[in-house]
């Protein structure tokens, strides 16, 4: 990757959910190509002891379903890092899903879409006028296959990942005639902290996970993502889905 790319050591790359699973992999990997690194999540205490031992890291405690948090985001970062050349919008979960639509409780399923996709929204509005004003930037969301297909008792995370889709192809589209670039990732079934915080129980959570046949591990989804990063600045990997090989 020559110079011009974007995957370079010094820039400056924001990460949500960061405190665990994909975002966690993620700012490992960008930290270890010499990425300056903000790491954002609600947990500031594992942000802190992530920012410790990654060198150039930054801990941001941020909460995607706060307004106030995320449209603060840039005033509270130093100077220094106030200019992002990569945002990888990670954020979100699953908390009170897997039910059928009637029993689930309706504010877990709005918490779910202001998170998951409103969360996402802010957090672009937040950072993206700055990338237009340089002619210089690389967003990339975290979809999943579950935008591609619905399952059943995953109707409200499959409704939010179809419009982190949508939301995702409508931001290249209103950007192609600069040079920022766009990307969704869709990850197949991966090993994290997801299943236990969707059930509030992480025994039941590595159950979940051990009923399929293989699963991805969160570094895979962080190789794909510096995979799109790096590519030179005419290429842009529009959309990405990764999936275990032995998924069937």
């Amino acid at each position: 990757m020559s110079e011009a790319g974007i995957l370079r050591p010094g820039a400056v790359a924001l990460v949500t959910g960061a405190s665990a699973g994909i975002g966690l992999a993620t700012a490992e990997a960008l930290a270890a190509k010499g990425l300056r690194v903000i790491c954002a999540a609600r947990d500031k205490t594992r942000l802190d002891g992530l920012a410790a031992r990654l060198e150039g890291a930054h801990a941001l405690a941020l909460d995607v379903a706060d307004a106030e948090s995320c449209g603060g985001l840039l005033r509270r970062l130093p100077k220094d890092l106030r200019e992002i050349d990569i945002l990888v919008a990670n954020a979100g979960h699953d908390v009170g899903g897997r039910k059928r639509f009637d029993e689930g409780d309706v504010e877990d399923w709005a918490r779910t879409v202001e998170t998951n996709v409103t969360g996402m929204i802010r957090t672009c509005h937040a950072v993206l006028p700055g990338m237009l004003a340089r002619n210089r930037g690389h967003v990339v969301t975290l979809g999943s296959i579950a935008g591609l297909r619905t399952y059943t008792h995953g109707s409200i995370y499959s409704a939010t990942k179809y419009a982190v889709r949508a939301f995702t192809e409508g931001l290249r589209a209103d950007y192609a005639g600069t040079d920022l670039r766009i990307t969704e990732i869709l990850p197949g079934m991966t090993r994290t902290e997801f299943a236990a915080r969707r059930f509030q129980d992480r025994a039941r959570g590595e159950e979940f996970y051990d009923t399929f046949a293989a699963t991805l591990d969160p570094a895979d989804i962080a190789n794909a993502i510096l995979y799109a990063l790096d590519q030179p600045p005419n290429v842009t990997v529009a959309q990405m889905v990764v999936v275990p090989t032995r998924e069937a």
